[in-house]
């Protein structure tokens, strides 16, 4: 743990410094980037830090324009807003910010905001052009097409994109964009609870509960992994223990001998579920499973399914303007 301390702009009293407890795994987000991101399990305190950055950086740069951002936002209570206002009880700075209903009024005229990507549009959008800092809560759930509209709105001097979440799935637009193809000035740490030197007893109740009953969502809970197994799976747990026992790994299948393809067809209708093939060959007391071809597989199918449903709505569509050609032709020829 370190402490940060800052002073605003200007102001040069002994009063005025705020001193900040900083977990450690965090400092790397202390330096100014484009964007700073924080991914991880519960209780690792991603959220608590970015609160605090907040509220250090609206004090220290007078006039700081903020919008904090959800993929979905039908009230207030579901932003970030009641966390923010407690870091400013909590900092000490509460008479140089005003407290409203639905806005936050920051030193030198600033403002914070909170808005929810789905309420806006391409041109509506074009309102946050002149904010500094935009960060996005639980941006796991934000999609790509909040994502591209966001980032070249954000575009003021000096403007930076924070983002803090609990990974979901790889494929995640947040996870693709930061973990992934990892752009040009950006900062990403993935944070857990033993980062946290706060972390409440409390809290590692919960844990030590999810570990002994729920172990097949434990990693993705508290670890900060991506989600492996649904709830329920019929070998999560298995699958789970497996793993924690050190009894998965990557092997090579052996050529001598035979492979064998297992198949779940889903069933069909409402009630169906995905359809999956396992490659599979054992070897003495092993059973070994090509994984990383039935994930090639899968892109593979899921990218046919697209282009089969983009061929039928062309199909469809053509044949359409076809007949009300057709149509017109008669309709001029008589």
């Amino acid at each position: 743990m370190t402490v940060r301390t800052s002073l605003p702009n200007g102001s040069s009293g002994s009063s005025s410094i705020l001193t900040i407890p900083t977990a450690k795994v965090f400092e790397p987000l202390l330096r100014p980037s484009r964007y700073r991101a924080a991914f991880g399990g519960r209780g690792s305190g991603k959220s608590h830090f970015f609160g605090e950055l907040l509220v250090e950086t609206c004090q220290a740069e007078r006039g700081t324009l903020a919008v904090c951002i959800r993929e979905a936002q039908r009230t207030l209570a579901q932003s970030s807003k009641r966390l923010i206002e407690s870091k400013i009880a909590a900092l000490g700075v509460g008479s140089g910010f005003k407290l409203y209903s639905d806005k936050i009024e920051t030193p030198g005229d600033g403002i914070v905001i909170f808005r929810g990507m789905q309420d806006h549009t391409a041109d509506s959008i074009k309102s946050l052009e002149g904010f500094r800092i935009a960060w996005i809560d639980e941006a796991q759930n934000l999609s790509a097409r909040s994502l591209s509209l966001l980032r070249p709105t954000i575009r003021a001097e000096r403007s930076e994109l924070w983002a803090s979440w609990n990974p979901r799935r790889k494929s995640d637009a947040i996870d693709d964009f930061l973990r992934t193809r990892q752009p040009p000035g950006a900062c990403v740490i993935k944070a857990s609870w033993r980062d946290n030197p706060w972390f409440p007893s409390v809290l590692e109740e919960e844990r030590q509960l999810d570990l002994s009953l729920y172990p097949d969502r434990y990693d993705h809970i508290w670890e900060g992994d991506y989600i492996g197994a649904f709830e329920g799976a019929y070998f999560a747990g298995m699958l789970s223990q497996a793993r924690s026992d050190g009894r998965i790994g990557k092997v090579s299948a052996d050529p001598l001998l035979p492979l064998r393809a297992f198949i779940d067809i889903g069933g069909s209708g409402a009630t169906a579920d995905a359809f999956t093939i396992w490659i599979v060959q054992w070897v003495g007391a092993e059973m070994r499973a090509d994984l990383q071809h039935l994930r090639r597989w899968r892109r593979s199918v899921e990218q046919a399914q697209s282009y089969t449903f983009k061929a039928v709505i062309t199909v469809i569509v053509t044949g359409f303007v076809g007949a009300v050609w057709l149509g017109i032709k008669a309709t001029l020829g008589r």
